[in-house]
């Protein structure tokens, strides 16, 4: 053997030496943490799902089956050390999640509308009736009958936006009336949020307004079983936002109700916005906290009354009595107020905890929370896409992973039967609302950037404010209320509640109009904030000094955070509204009829806090037939007018026609028209060293069961469309122009008061 052959043979055992060393090291440390594996079940599991929603195609059902069986053929044959065993489960909670999003895709396929639909008769069961803080209702239809359309193709329920409100309706009737109807819409950017892939999970085939009052069919007999629980239970929650209203009406008696049974359609706009800036928005959604307090007081309360009777004090488990009677409260409380993923989440939390003390157990630990979270994910796996899903259990595994730690620490340092004193105690108690604010605000600041483009900078100091009014006053009378109702007392704990609600909407106000009080932030990629999600997880949920490395992949995911590139131009809205970004950066958008909607999510996406009627442009020429812009060096034309394409067809380099681009017209590098927006969606390009791209709503959203889009028919051209205009005969463009205008005028109105039945964002709900 040479010399070179036994160097070489040595440089390979040092690197098996250091690879063996390293998987020694890794086997170690996992050991170590061995009761901190099942908090990573969860987080696979929703692994799991994301690549499931995430895929460019539908797969088969078997083919979402197949890994499951896979993995465990696998770990049926292999005998394997910690390494093998961890690898084992991780793949099977990854496969477990993917196909339990694709079985549950499967379960809740409803005929979604394929076209819109003018002055439709639509008949069927009420299953919510909402109100509206300007004029009107919401409600929502379980559908018998919808036009002449046959049972394939008539969605399973329909949302519709009155427009006026009206006297004696409830859930569980039948109603008869005219609607104008749309599929649900699809999102406003590529990467933006998708109210279709929402409307698909919920059964909502349909979204629209009402041309007429709704006609009760009072003969129309009682609705089917499957309705009829949840029926019972949406009355419930009329009768009490009825009641609530009689003693409190106005703002204060539409945040009462939001805080009683969840509905929230009665706050004005101005005031959610307030609670927004200041960072507040979370106590306007029955979650963690309010299911706490809830849940908490009627334990103490309980467990206060049971105490002082001797007899039963002294001789039954009156602590675990009243964990049994918090569970049941705060299941009726869950029930009264919506049901929202995030008070799913709560009570289940809440369940589990209470369940820990009835089983001995310590109630606060990171495994009850991932319990809960494995829970949801398994039943409805598209909350893991939901905003207020994320926040609440962001939020809530900082929080008791920061008290874990606090509490091991505590333990280490103080002596056995130490007390605090009063003064003591209650620094701590107010030092704990400064510090339980400041954790939550940071584990929820990352997807409150991602989803919604804004961060709050006061939120520590309006939460410091405003969370112990809400603890201390509103929802202890909010329980007291519930409690007087049925007795018809509730005007006491209304009032008392009265009085902590306006000074949470002080504070609210307040705060919103500090300077600065709202930071806009660009839209960032998945892939930075996977990695800010990753890097948390690793600092929370383990517990030995490697989770430190969690600061250096969250740092990691916050430096690419400015990384994604932002379009050039984007065009959207049947091809009339277009957007470019001019020299100092920002867009600048041509105005559309009915594009302020879809203008503001843009601007959003951008960071850009301007309202779209200052995001006028200042790039483009226009002229009577279209517009021209220079961007990084290259051409963009807008054709108001077919006079001009015949110059612009050959000259631009992006070209957007408002309208069916005639046979012939090619320009330089892509033309976008009208039908190219109506069936893919808002066009973002961009424009770069390498060339132009585009990317498409279409095209990011794949081909999935929620953004199919039908075949249309394409209208025929006439003669003169199908070449190159190189005339400019008045009366042939103008009647051209008319024909297009016709063909691309907007159904809907983005301005029109119905525009949230047509969009819907996410609700912030931490």
């Amino acid at each position: 053997m040479t010399l070179g052959e036994r160097a070489a043979d040595a440089a390979e055992a040092r690197r098996e030496t250091r690879a063996a060393a390293l998987v020694r090291r890794l086997t170690t440390q996992l050991e170590a943490e061995q009761d901190r594996w099942f908090l990573w079940v969860p987080v696979l599991f929703g692994l799991g799902i994301f690549a499931y929603f995430k895929l460019p195609a539908e797969p088969s059902l078997l083919a979402a089956l197949m890994p499951v069986a896979i993995v465990l053929a696998l770990a049926a044959v292999t005998r394997t050390g910690t390494l093998g065993i961890v690898a084992l489960n991780s793949a099977l909670a990854v496969s477990l999640g993917f196909a339990a999003a694709k079985v549950r895709s499967d379960w809740v396929a409803a005929p979604v509308l394929e076209r819109q639909l003018y002055r439709v008769e639509v008949e069927g069961f009420l299953e919510t009736v909402e109100p509206r803080p300007t004029r009107g209702q919401r409600v929502t239809i379980r559908v018998t009958r919808l036009a002449n359309l046959p049972p394939e193709q008539t969605p399973y329920r329909v949302r519709l936006r009155l427009m006026s409100a009206v006297a004696g309706l409830e859930p569980g009737q039948m109603v008869r009336l005219k609607a104008n109807l749309a599929p649900p819409s699809m999102p406003a950017l590529p990467g933006g949020y998708d109210f279709a892939r929402a409307a698909w999970f919920a059964g909502l085939g349909a979204v629209g307004y009402s041309l007429d009052r709704p006609q009760i069919q009072k003969d129309a007999g009682k609705p089917p079983w499957s309705l009829r629980w949840a029926l019972a239970t949406e009355r419930l929650r009329q009768v009490i936002g009825e009641r609530v209203a009689a003693v409190l009406p106005g703002e204060e008696g539409a945040l009462a109700t939001a805080l009683i049974n969840g509905e929230r359609g009665g706050i004005s706009p101005e005031t959610t916005q307030a609670f927004r800036d200041s960072g507040l928005v979370h106590l306007l959604s029955i979650s963690g906290l309010h299911m706490v307090v809830m849940a908490g007081s009627i334990f103490y309360a309980v467990r206060l009354g049971l105490a002082a009777i001797p007899t039963i004090a002294l001789r039954y488990p009156i602590k675990k009595w009243a964990a049994a009677i918090a569970i049941v409260g705060a299941f009726a409380y869950l029930l009264i107020s919506g049901s929202s993923f995030p008070t799913v989440r709560a009570w289940i939390t809440i369940t589990i905890a209470f369940g820990a003390i009835m089983l001995d157990r310590p109630a606060l630990a990171l495994r009850n929370v991932a319990l809960a979270a494995l829970t949801i994910i398994a039943i409805a796996p598209e909350s893991l896409f939901d905003a207020g899903f994320q926040m609440s259990f962001a939020a809530v595994v900082a929080l008791v992973s920061a008290y874990e730690f606090i509490r091991d620490r505590a333990e280490q340092r103080m002596r056995p039967g130490s007390r605090f004193g009063p003064i003591l105690s209650f620094l701590l108690f107010f030092g704990g609302i400064i510090l339980t604010t400041v954790i939550a605000s940071f584990a929820v600041a990352p997807f409150s950037a991602f989803h919604f483009n804004t961060s709050q900078q006061y939120a520590v100091l309006a939460n410091l404010i405003a969370v112990p009014v809400c603890n201390i006053i509103v929802m202890p009378a909010a329980l007291a209320t519930l409690l007087a109702m049925p007795f018809g007392l509730e005007a006491l704990p209304l009032w008392i509640m009265e009085q902590g609600i306006r000074v949470i909407v002080w504070c609210a106000y307040s705060v919103a109009q500090l300077p600065g009080a709202v930071g806009s932030i660009p839209a960032f990629s998945e892939i930075a904030m996977g990695l800010m999600l990753l890097g948390g997880l690793w600092l929370c949920l383990w517990r030995t000094r490697w989770r430190l490395l969690g600061v250096g992949i969250f740092a990691a995911g916050l430096a690419l955070v400015p990384a994604m590139p932002r379009p050039d131009i984007l065009v959207g809205r049947n091809a009339e509204l277009v957007a470019v970004r001019g020299p100092q950066g920002q867009l600048s958008a041509l105005p559309a009829q009915g594009g302020s909607y879809e203008l503001q999510r843009w601007l959003e996406s951008d960071g850009d806090a301007r309202a779209p009627r200052e995001a006028t442009s200042d790039v483009f020429r226009c002229d009577a037939v279209g517009c021209t812009a220079n961007i990084k060096d290259r051409a963009v034309a807008v054709v108001r007018h077919p006079a001009a394409l015949a110059e612009d067809c050959s000259r631009a380099d992006v070209l957007v026609i408002p309208f069916p681009r005639p046979k012939g017209c090619n320009p330089k590098a892509i033309a976008i028209d009208f039908y190219a927006v109506r069936d893919r969606g808002t066009h973002a390009v961009y424009i770069d060293d390498k060339g132009i791209s585009v990317m498409t709503v279409a095209d990011f959203r794949g081909d999935r069961p929620w953004s199919r889009q039908p075949e249309r028919p394409r209208r025929s051209r006439r003669p003169e469309q199908q070449k190159v205009v190189t005339q400019t005969n008045e009366d042939t463009a103008s009647n051209d122009l008319t024909e297009a205008s016709r063909r691309s005028r907007p159904d809907f109105d983005d301005d029109d008061p119905m525009i949230d039945q047509l969009q819907s964002e996410p609700e912030e709900e931490p």
